[in-house]
């Protein structure tokens, strides 16, 4: 579990195939103290699980179907990716629970920037919608957002200047890919709806 707060930025060192999966390694020494193999840190906001722990960074393994849902399957040697390990239990949640389990890709539609803020629209994968409400948290590359409002088809954030200078947000362009995970509650809620309605059909 995560709470969307990026901890730092890293990059990409290599991408190696491994047939049906990958081995990525990252360098990121700001998120090293502490880490062993086996820890899960999120990167641009999917859950990879620690392989190797290396001098000032890591590898960890990135199954077909995590690269075919996600937009690691564009990030290179040399990308900047965003980096957040777990979170502990007696910490402060600054965003929102984050599982690390991205629901879909979206792409950025829209850049507005101004003098305190950024207005970034992104479009929604089909099925995700009915997921997003206004004033909603989102997580954007593993970035835990405020929705400010949305449509069938996309959503707008804003972003903050910290927000931009410490998170790979600031270099993104229009036409980008980003990881999107809707918040797991609403998921959560739809599903106990569908359960009381087919009991109640009964």
């Amino acid at each position: 579990m995560f709470t969307g707060i990026v901890e730092a930025r890293g990059t990409v060192e290599a991408i190696d195939s491994l047939g049906d999966a990958a081995r990525i390694r990252v360098r990121g020494p700001a998120v090293m103290e502490g880490t062993r193999p086996g820890d899960s840190i999120a990167v641009n906001g999917v859950c990879l699980t620690v392989v190797d722990v290396l001098p000032e960074g890591f590898s960890a393994d990135v199954m077909a179907e995590t690269l075919k849902r996600t937009s690691l399957t564009v990030v290179e040697p040399g990308s900047e990716v965003n980096l957040e390990r777990a979170a502990r239990m007696d910490s402060r949640i600054g965003g929102h629970l984050v599982q690390g389990h991205v629901d879909g890709v979206g792409e950025i539609q829209s850049i507005e920037p101004s003098e305190h803020w950024t207005v970034m629209r992104i479009s929604l994968p089909d099925g995700l919608a009915r997921y997003v409400v206004e004033k909603g948290s989102i997580a954007v590359d593993g970035v835990s957002l405020t929705v400010v409002d949305v449509d069938d088809a996309a959503f707008r954030v804003s972003l903050i200047p910290t927000t931009l200078a410490e998170t790979i947000l600031g270099t993104r362009r229009v036409g980008d890919p980003v990881n999107i995970e809707v918040d797991a509650m609403a998921k959560y809620v739809e599903r106990l709806i569908q359960w009381r309605n087919h009991d109640s059909g009964r």
